[in-house]
């Protein structure tokens, strides 16, 4: 019997706690844990699988979003894995043992719908390459290569940098992202120096308009408008645009919401195909676990945007047909005397 990605994603799609190999194997006939191994070392699944996968099921849009953010996967007990290393997981506040990986979603706010369509494993060590470098990346190859319209791209703090920033400008898109509360720029058209945002003075005019500034080290001509977004209580973003058209604080908070939809991604991807689970020390059978896992998501969110359900009532149905078949034939049938 040939063991192919499909029996692997099915495996991780049908498994609901355990994603070992070695419970795979354990419930396939005639295929041994070594022959699986062998597969997922030998086999190169890439991005591009994803994007076979993602293409024809996409509902894009001239209006959509593309949101870049990356994850971290929890490795903390297995640090001889390759491709893991030290680094920081706003999931869990603080620094951890675990695969990055960065993700690109696309979103159709008009429809309320998202697809995740390209992403990227974050190995330094291996590939040089920063955030920046894999988001940069990615962007190209969406717009040049997958020819994918969209409107702007949004981002959190960690990727709000100058050579991002200006890079998406100059290719004729917008970007909505949050600033840093110590970023320096400037208000008032080079009358004063530059100061750190959360030193801004701010008329109502501005709470309701946003403002015009300069960051420091941009092109001097390049401006962008800044906003002050109230999001609790105790916490206040700022965040900057290069749509200088965009007047209302409140179109831009609800722009911003948008970007949450990674999270929702995230917290799906991470809770429902076993991501995080295989524990195989070399690098590629990681990359191609990494691969199945995020196809397994794709293939739930989209039956489950087609029965009006949710990713977890799609899985956890699995269950209930399970629970249905024996209790009209058990395999262990109850005995009472």
């Amino acid at each position: 019997m040939r063991f192919t990605k499909l029996n692997y994603c099915q495996y991780l799609l049908s498994s609901q706690i355990n994603y070992t190999l070695t419970n795979l194997a354990e419930h396939l006939e005639q295929i041994s844990h070594d022959k699986i191994n062998r597969y997922l070392k030998n086999e190169k699944l890439t991005p591009r699988l994803l994007w076979d996968n993602v293409k024809d099921i996409l509902q894009v849009s001239d209006s959509a979003y593309l949101v870049f953010d990356d994850t971290v996967l929890d490795k903390r007990y297995a640090t001889e894995i390759e491709t893991s290393k030290r680094q920081y997981s706003g999931n869990q506040h603080g620094v951890i043992q675990g695969i990055g990986l960065i993700n690109c979603i696309y979103v159709n706010h008009e429809i309320g719908k998202f697809w995740i369509v390209d992403y990227r494993i974050y190995d330094p060590d291996r590939d040089g390459k920063t955030k920046i470098d894999h988001v940069t990346e990615m962007l190209q190859n969406l717009i040049y290569h997958k020819a994918l319209p969209f409107q702007a791209v949004l981002m959190d703090t960690w990727y709000a940098t100058n050579k991002l920033m200006l890079y998406i400008d100059g290719l004729g898109k917008y970007y909505y992202c949050p600033l840093k509360r110590n970023r320096l720029v400037d208000d008032t058209a080079g009358q004063k120096n530059y100061q750190r945002i959360e030193l801004l003075s701010w008329d109502s005019q501005e709470l309701k308009s946003g403002k015009i500034i300069k960051i420091k080290k941009f092109p001097q001509a390049t401006k962008v408008n800044l906003f002050r977004v109230t999001v609790s209580t105790d916490r206040t973003d700022f965040i900057a645009t290069n749509d200088l058209s965009q007047d209302s604080t409140d179109v831009v908070q609800k722009v911003c919401k948008v970007r949450w939809k990674v999270e929702e991604f995230h917290r799906e991807l991470k809770q429902v195909t076993g991501i995080e689970s295989c524990q195989c020390r070399k690098g590629r059978i990681q990359r191609n676990h990494i691969a199945c896992a995020i196809l397994v998501w794709l293939r739930l969110k989209h039956l489950a945007y087609q029965s009006y359900q949710t990713i977890y009532q799609i899985k956890h149905g699995l269950l209930s047909n399970y629970l249905v078949q024996q209790l009209k034939r058990p395999n262990v049938p109850m005995f009472i005397v």
